[in-house]
C-alpha cells in the first residue's frame, strides 16, 4: 500500500477514546480498593436483655441471641421462640437498641428481618439523647409476632419503615406497637404519628395519630386489603403500654459514641471486613468497667467499615455502645469534718 495514500484517523476520535479506555481500566482496581476500604457506614444493634429462647441469623451463622452483645443489624434475622406452655409466654422476649437510638421489644414467637439499616457518621451529644444522632434509613419486615418501638426524634432525611404480610407503616415517632398475625396486622400509635398502607395498592396511605390503631386485613373476596382506623381500645392500652415501656427502658440503658483507632495494613488484610473486632473487656467494649461481646461468627463491634489512612497505619472509625449504669453509693464512705457529731457529756 502506498504510504502517501494512507490517512491516519483523527487523534481526537480514535486515539483519545482508546486512551480513555486504558485510563478507566487502570483506575477500576484502585476504585474498587477504595470502595472496599470506605464503604457506607453499617449500623449496629446492641442487645440489652434476653429472656427465654431467641436466635439471630447474621448471614454467616445462626446463634443464640446473647445479652450485652453487638451485631451488624442490616441483613440480620431476629427471632424469639414460642414457649411450650402458653402460661410462659410473658417469659419469652428480647430487647435491644439500634445505634440510631431506637429501642425495640420483641415479644414471644416474633420474627423480624432487618432488610436495611444504614446510618450516617455522627458525633453523639449526650446532653440530648432524645434526638437521633444522625440520618438513618431503616427498613424491616415483621413476618409474625409483636414488636414494640420507642424511637428518638428522627432528624430530617431519616426514614423508618416496617412491613408485614398485610401492609406497612412509616414511623415518624415516637411510641408504637406492630402486631403481625396470620390474617391481619394491627398497628397501634401510642405517641407520635405514622403513615400506614394496606398493601401495595394503597398508594396514598392513611395518617395514624396518637391514640389511634389501624387494623389491616385481607379481603375475603381477593380484593385490596382492608384497613380500619379507630381509637385504641381501653382494654388493650395497658398491654400495649407495657411493651413500649420495655423498649423505652432498653433505649435509656445505652448510648453510642464513635471512636477511632489505628491498625496496620496487615491487620486490615487479615481481618477483612471484621477489622475492629473486640473481645470481652475490649478497648472499645461497653460501659466503663463493663464488657461487650461480639457474635461468635465474627461479627465485629465496628460499625463503620470505612477506613482512612493515618500515618503508617490505617484509622478505623468505630461505633461503640456505652451502657448507662445506675449510680450506686459506695459501701464505705468518709465522714466529712463538717458533719455534726453529738458529744457525750462527761460523767455519762
Amino acid at each position: 500500500m502506498n504510504s502517501r495514500n494512507f490517512v491516519l484517523p483523527p487523534f481526537t476520535s480514535v486515539a483519545s477514546a482508546a486512551l480513555g479506555l486504558v485510563v478507566v481500566a487502570a483506575l477500576l482496581p484502585a476504585l474498587a480498593l477504595a470502595q472496599g476500604k470506605r464503604k457506607n457506614p453499617s449500623s449496629k444493634v446492641y442487645v440489652t436483655d434476653v429472656s427465654g429462647e431467641a436466635v439471630i441469623d447474621t448471614g454467616d451463622a445462626v446463634e443464640d441471641l446473647a445479652k450485652r452483645s453487638v451485631y451488624t443489624a442490616q441483613g440480620a434475622v431476629i427471632e424469639t421462640k414460642r414457649p411450650e406452655q402458653e402460661s410462659d409466654r410473658s417469659k419469652y422476649f428480647s430487647t435491644m437498641v439500634y445505634s440510631n437510638g431506637t429501642g425495640a421489644f420483641f415479644d414471644a414467637d416474633t420474627r423480624v428481618e432487618v432488610k436495611r439499616f444504614m446510618q450516617e457518621p455522627f458525633t453523639p451529644n449526650r446532653t440530648d439523647m432524645d434526638v437521633e444522632p444522625s440520618i438513618s434509613q431503616t427498613q424491616a419486615f415483621v413476618a409474625r409476632g409483636t414488636v414494640g418501638l420507642c424511637t428518638s426524634k428522627l432528624v430530617s432525611g431519616s426514614n423508618m419503615g416496617y412491613q408485614t404480610p398485610h401492609g406497612s407503616v412509616n414511623i415518624r415517632g415516637k411510641k408504637s406497637v406492630i402486631e403481625a398475625g396470620q390474617n391481619q396486622t394491627k398497628i397501634s400509635m401510642l405517641e407520635g404519628e405514622s403513615t400506614v398502607k394496606a398493601g401495595p395498592q394503597d398508594m396514598g396511605g392513611h395518617v395514624l395519630k396518637s391514640g389511634e390503631q389501624a387494623i389491616i386485613s385481607r379481603d375475603p373476596n381477593g380484593g385490596p386489603n382492608r384497613i380500619e382506623i379507630s381509637r385504641i381500645p381501653a382494654n388493650e392500652m395497658a398491654a400495649l403500654d407495657d411493651k413500649v415501656a420495655m423498649a423505652c427502658m432498653a433505649k435509656k440503658s445505652v448510648y453510642f459514641e464513635v471512636r477511632e483507632r489505628s491498625v496496620t495494613e496487615g491487620q486490615v488484610a487479615g481481618a477483612g471486613n471484621n477489622v475492629g473486632e473486640q473481645g470481652n473487656s475490649g478497648e472499645s467494649g461497653g460501659a466503663e468497667g463493663g464488657t461487650t461481646t461480639s457474635s461468635s461468627a465474627g461479627t465485629p463491634v465496628t460499625a463503620f467499615d470505612g477506613t482512612t489512612s493515618g500515618g503508617s497505619g490505617i484509622v478505623i472509625r468505630e461505633i461503640v455502645p456505652v451502657e448507662i449504669l445506675p449510680i450506686e453509693l459506695p459501701v464505705q464512705f468518709t465522714v466529712s469534718p463538717a458533719r455534726p457529731v453529738t458529744v457525750t457529756p462527761p460523767g455519762r
